[in-house]
């Protein structure tokens, strides 16, 4: 899910009037009103009170930036969401809220008063919010190989995104990465289907251990299946694989977050063998429905239906035959009127049955039910003041140190002494909250700077060293000489997401950084690298002049967490979640395929 709208005023008329949140429209007193009465009862009798508009408004899920609250009541839409970047003004938690209960109080004044649920990228902290914590992005957490953190993550996370209304996150990502040249390789935990498989605790973390909790969020495992699998490592490329293969390695991890209850699966712009999953009802509705027995609902990628022929603009084909593959909800972002008579034409001349149609109902409104939504619609601003707050970020900083994996520390130059030390820091990514936080933060792409509140590298060095330390930091390395003990050179790539992130060529260090360590190596000092990136990097030809490496994938807001092992309060445990490349040549390399990696995948170094 992707792209970003700008904030109509329509919805800054909503956040305006989001501040009083009346009861639900509908008379009490029907049975699917009623919370002591099973699920699936209520479910049942709010399906036969459902006119066949409302049943395919449920299905339909709109972006923000082009829906109206009225619009919710006037078309009885079952979501809304907010793409990368899509934000209220001003982006801050409580404006979160407001609009968000503006939007439900709408999905309420409808004659059944079905609530609407609203769906965000919450995939490393709520990262579409300002003040947020962001935590590492999966690549890291991977490397912390912890499932009962990144359980605790969740829990963090949908705090902070209950604090703002939102009750759909989409995440985790849960594919295996077999191409480092892909741009979303740090959305992965990991090349091999037990890494993601066994930190799919972050599904039990955002969800509680069943939905309804106070702070309980809808997961959803993404993106179905084998988007780590393409050719070449393409963005919604072409997973070309036997069908034993595509279970061994892809479906794995999905299976994992069945059996944890994951409430939705995100479907995959990618293709298996040439045929897009969006339209792959084998793989919908017999593997994962049938013999995984999913029960949850499955929702679209961004637009992914229109992709399923090939030519823009979604026809009556697609929608048939996404529907009936098995998609309960399509995210369509701003052609959703479109979507909503062309899917009613299509029920009224028999291509898609009134029976998939129902079968999606039960199915997103089984979690509407179950998350609370009919007795709790509006935000529990109690959680409000969790966004960002310094017990998350402390979890996060604690993630930082698991995360960080040591790839050489010739000498023993590692653990820096915090007293009676003169370091010099340089690069690019040093004291830049924007560069380590990468893509998914506050943007759907990312962007360097100081985007949101957080503690950069160079500031926890600053904060890490006593007061006999010198601690000098010019981003070029100028000024270094060799009176210096140590230099720290923070360096690697600037943010990205998918399609843009995508490296067909070098995977190497771009000059700046080259030039950088050149400079502080021309000094005589140790080099310290410290590497932020979203992917192992073609570093080979480079390491031997490096006396130290250390992986520090993308840490997010608390950077302090890299300076922790730095220092030596905290001893490496990382351990590579990729296997580590010789060169770019060898792409893709992976665990078992044969090919000497520069470090093995499980690789890393401790004091």
């Amino acid at each position: 899910m992707i792209r970003h709208r700008p904030l109509g005023l329509a919805l800054l008329l909503v956040a305006i009037t989001a501040l009083s949140a009346p009861a639900p429209a509908a008379a009490a007193g029907y049975p699917y009103q009623d919370p002591t009465l099973p699920v699936a009862t209520r479910v049942a009798d709010l399906l036969s009170r459902m006119t066949v508009d409302e049943k395919i408004g449920q299905m339909t899920q709109a972006e923000r930036g082009s829906v109206t609250a009225s619009d919710l009541t006037t078309y009885r839409l079952g979501s809304v969401l907010s793409g990368g970047g899509s934000a209220p003004s001003p982006n801050i938690a409580t404006a979160w809220a407001d609009m968000y209960d503006g939007f439900q109080r709408a999905a309420l004044a409808t004659p059944l008063a079905i609530p609407m649920i609203y769906g965000v990228d919450a995939v490393h902290g709520h990262n579409n919010v300002y003040g947020a914590t962001i935590f590492p992005h999966n690549i890291g957490l991977g490397a912390s190989r912890d499932p009962a953190l990144v359980q605790q993550i969740g829990q963090a996370v949908a705090e902070e995104v209950a604090g703002t209304g939102v009750d759909w996150d989409f995440a985790p990502c849960l594919c295996v990465a077999r191409n480092d040249r892909w741009g979303r390789t740090y959305e992965s935990f990991g090349e091999t289907p037990d890494l993601p498989s066994s930190l799919s605790t972050l599904v039990t973390g955002l969800q509680g251990s069943t939905l309804g909790g106070p702070t309980s969020v809808l997961a959803t495992a993404k993106h179905y299946v084998g988007d780590g699998g393409t050719t070449g490592g393409a963005d919604q490329g072409n997973t070309q694989l036997s069908e034993a293969d595509l279970r061994a390695v892809h479906l794995p991890p999905f299976q994992a977050a069945v059996q944890r209850g994951v409430g939705s699966v995100m479907i995959s712009y990618s293709s298996w063998n040439g045929v897009k999953l969006h339209g792959n009802r084998y793989l919908i509705t017999t593997v994962l429905k049938g013999e995984l027995g999913f029960s949850g609902f499955v929702v679209s990628d961004w637009n992914g239906i229109d992709q399923i022929d090939g030519a823009a603009g979604f026809t009556a084909a697609e929608v048939t035959t996404a529907i009936n593959a098995g998609i309960d909800m399509v995210m369509v972002p701003t052609a959703w009127k479109t979507f909503l008579s062309t899917l009613r034409a299509e029920v009224q001349n028999g291509h898609v049955p009134m029976s998939r149609i129902d079968d999606a109902n039960r199915r997103i409104l089984t979690k509407k039910f179950e998350l609370g939504l009919f007795e709790r619609p509006y935000t529990d601003r109690s959680w409000t003041p969790t966004v960002g707050s310094a017990a998350h970020r402390a979890l996060a900083r604690q993630v930082v140190r698991e995360s960080q994996v040591l790839l050489k520390n010739s000498g023993g130059v590692l653990p820096l002494a915090r007293d009676n030390n003169k370091i010099f820091v340089a690069g690019k990514n040093a004291d830049n909250i924007g560069n380590q936080s990468g893509g998914w933060t506050i943007s759907w792409q990312g962007s360097s700077g100081n985007i949101t509140p957080g503690t950069s590298i160079l500031q926890g060095i600053r904060a890490a060293v006593g007061p006999t330390t010198t601690v000098t930091y010019n981003q070029r390395g100028t000024g270094i000489d060799s009176s210096y003990r140590a230099a720290i050179a923070v360096v690697g790539e600037t943010p990205y997401a998918e399609g843009q992130g995508d490296r067909t060529g070098a995977m190497s260090l771009d000059r700046e950084d080259l030039r950088t360590i050149a400079t502080l190596r021309n000094a005589g000092v140790p080099v310290i690298v410290v590497l932020v990136s979203g992917r192992p990097l073609d570093v080979a030809g480079e390491l031997p002049n490096w006396t130290a490496l250390l992986a520090s994938w993308l840490p997010g807001t608390e950077g302090a967490g890299v300076a922790d092992v730095l220092f030596g309060g905290y001893a490496p445990t990382g351990k590579l979640p990729m296997t580590w490349m010789n060169s770019a040549s060898q792409q893709p390399i992976n665990a078992g395929d044969g090919q000497l990696p520069l470090f093995p995948q499980g690789f890393g170094l401790t004091y």
